[in-house]
């Protein structure tokens, strides 16, 4: 085992597609439902290819803030903060702070892949229309990357390092990773960290149409995620955040509380290859894993789940199938491999700290997820991908994994305690 110190994950929030709260998604996964549904009633899709999403349903702003706060806040940062709030109050977490008021030893580390796309495009279309004068005061606060973890801040009091991670669909992943750096080298006594993304806007879907990622199967949505099938054609759009809160064991006897699981380890790395297309041979994911393996002193054959970044496209699917066939030998046709976004689509920028917690959950019940429409094996896919329904199975040591544009890749390992 390593000699690292032992980091735990003591409480978590969500805002998904499956609605508020851990417990709604928790128990829509281990039901294998589909969150995806036609988008039409939010986003203008009559042009446009896709015209299915997985949103979050029924999400008012006003049963969470006041009208002035929710005014000043874009949809990401609310989500965020509702999230991070249930991740808190999970943790029994009393904000104590100093006479200032600010608690100086928690930090907040909060991901976006594509950030708030919103009040540019209206503010963009109101200066078009009547001039600059016509921009909003809340434009830049709105819009900026770091907006949830700057907003985390105010709402909590928290004043110890605080920051966004920007890596696209790793971002989630990757803003985990990083609180897991800050807590091991004693840069705060508790960090909050997730992810958070509100992408389903016309833009965005026009974006990704012109490149194909997204699944046209408009006519039957809640089959359209299918992650490693061989019908897959691209994948789903969805929208949520998620957020752990992290201590130190030192911490958590201290206060009394009992964690979830431990994290042992992240790994963290680059494909330097293509900015939209992963390597094929799935090196960079390979070593991602390898390389959380090896901070939490742990050989591949220690691993019982492997929860994938699964994305339902070509290439994604395929490249990570290679990465862990790559890694663990004839030992990957024995690890149950399945993805989450069969079952509410990619949360780009919050997708890998939601199935984080996911993960954290399947250690401490002992349940699998399923990897719902998988029916026919995809080219290059034949690993054990959970099919249709999840499964009982006692697990200790487990992977998560994100694979953002860019060829960013986290990995993160997780222990059941």
């Amino acid at each position: 085992m390593s000699n690292n110190p032992a980091i735990y994950v003591t409480g978590m929030g969500v805002v998904t597609p499956f609605g508020v709260g851990v417990d709604n998604t928790w128990k829509e996964i281990k039901k294998g439902s589909s969150s995806v549904r036609r988008i039409d009633d939010r986003v203008d899709v009559t042009d446009l290819k896709s015209k299915i999403g997985s949103p979050v349903p029924d999400f008012d702003p006003g049963e969470w803030f006041n009208r002035k706060r929710a005014r000043r806040l874009g949809r990401p940062s609310q989500f965020a903060i509702v999230a991070a709030g249930e991740a808190l109050r999970d943790a029994d977490w009393e904000v104590t702070g100093d006479e200032s008021g600010f608690d100086k030893e928690v930090g907040v580390v909060a991901g976006t892949g594509i950030g708030n796309l919103n009040p540019l495009i209206e503010n963009h279309e109101k200066i078009l229309d009547r001039g600059p004068g016509r921009a909003s005061p809340f434009l830049i606060p709105q819009l900026m990357p770091n907006a949830a973890a700057a907003q985390i801040s105010i709402e909590f009091g928290f004043a110890g390092p605080n920051y966004g991670a920007v890596s696209a669909c790793a971002s989630g992943a990757h803003a985990i990773a990083q609180a897991f750096d800050e807590l091991r080298t004693g840069g705060a006594e508790m960090m909050l960290a997730g992810g958070v993304e509100a992408p389903l806007l016309r833009i965005a879907y026009a974006g990704f149409d012109k490149i194909k990622a997204l699944s046209t199967r408009n006519d039957e949505p809640e089959k359209a995620s299918r992650p490693f099938d061989a019908g897959r054609d691209g994948f789903v759009m969805g929208e949520g955040a998620g957020f752990v809160v992290l201590e130190s064991e030192k911490a958590i006897k201290k206060r009394g509380v009992e964690p979830y699981s431990r994290i042992l380890g992240v790994g963290k790395t680059a494909d330097a290859h293509h900015v939209t297309a992963p390597r094929e041979d799935g090196a960079g994911a390979r070593e991602a894993m390898y390389r959380a393996l090896e901070i939490g002193g742990l050989e591949p054959e220690s691993i019982d789940y492997v929860n994938a970044h699964g994305t339902s496209t070509e290439l994604n699917d395929r490249m990570e199938t290679n990465a862990i066939k790559s890694l663990f030998g004839e030992g990957a046709y024995e690890i149950p491999v399945s993805s989450n976004k069969s079952q509410f689509g990619h949360l780009v920028g919050a997708a890998g700290s939601v199935e984080t917690i996911i993960t954290s959950l399947s250690l401490q019940e002992g349940f699998i997820p399923p990897t719902i429409n998988f029916e026919n094996p995809g080219e290059g896919c034949d690993l054990d991908y959970v099919p249709g329904e999840g499964r009982k199975q006692n697990i200790k040591y487990a992977l998560s994994n994100s694979f953002g544009f860019g060829g960013q890749n986290a990995s993160i390992l997780l222990e059941r305690v």
